[in-house]
């Protein structure tokens, strides 16, 4: 077995071998829930393509992304706090695929995995400098500059230049009204930095995405770095 998703790919031989049999590979669909608010989390997921999006519901039914999960994490990261639930929900934003492995499966392998629990902590910390981060960058910076900082993210984790979005979704995930996000996603194309048409997205320049971008996204990205890649 030769796991795609970055953390189980990292794991010696035998910590892999040993939670391979608890490890069902699964199809992501587009806007497939994988949890839902208050509702006990029965599986993780092992994103290998595609990226999830953690999104809170205010009162008002607007949806608000505060966090994404792609190939270099775990959705359902709540239980490694030692909860069943979170008043948030979990969601493909980009399709693709994963491992899943049902909590009780997980929190035993957490006993005699080390290096995996070691990962998963790391990973979690990762993820929760990602959200400070984002919370900051909602505040600070304007829509384009997250607009690019949010695009740039996801062209990290599908790892291809062409991926499905809306207008409407990206408006979603970025918490901000669609006319907003038109703008931002014109002025980006009339730069030369992204194509998009008909609910996909082309990022054309990507070093030109990444000036337009706030410096959030190269925090974000070597926090990963910093705590992933080291020992």
């Amino acid at each position: 077995m030769t796991p795609s998703n970055k953390l189980l790919a990292r794991l010696p031989r035998a910590e892999l071998e040993a939670v391979a049999p608890d490890l069902d590979p699964v199809p992501l669909p587009l806007k497939t829930v994988l949890h839902e608010a208050l509702q006990p989390i029965e599986y993780v997921y092992f994103v290998e393509r595609g990226v999830a999006s953690m999104v809170n519901e205010p009162e008002t039914g607007d949806i608000v992304e505060f966090a994404t999960i792609g190939p270099e994490g775990m959705v359902g990261f709540p239980v490694l706090l030692g909860t069943a639930s979170v008043p948030s929900r979990a969601m493909v934003q980009i399709p693709g695929r994963a491992l899943r492995m049902k909590v009780p499966d997980l929190e035993r392998a957490l006993r005699s995995a080390p290096t995996l629990h070691k990962f998963l902590l790391r990973y979690l910390m990762a993820l929760l400098n990602q959200i400070a981060q984002n919370t900051s960058c909602n505040r600070l910076h304007e829509v384009q500059e997250r607009c690019a900082r949010w695009l740039l993210q996801t062209h990290d984790r599908v790892d291809r230049d062409e991926f499905p979005l809306t207008q409407e979704f990206l408006s979603q995930m970025l918490g901000v009204h669609r006319p907003s996000v038109s703008v931002a996603a014109a002025t980006l194309q009339r730069a030369g930095l992204i194509d998009y048409s008909r609910g996909n997205i082309r990022i054309a320049d990507r070093k030109g995405l990444e000036a337009a971008s706030c410096t959030c996204y190269r925090v974000i990205k070597r926090e990963y770095t910093r705590l992933l890649d080291g020992e």
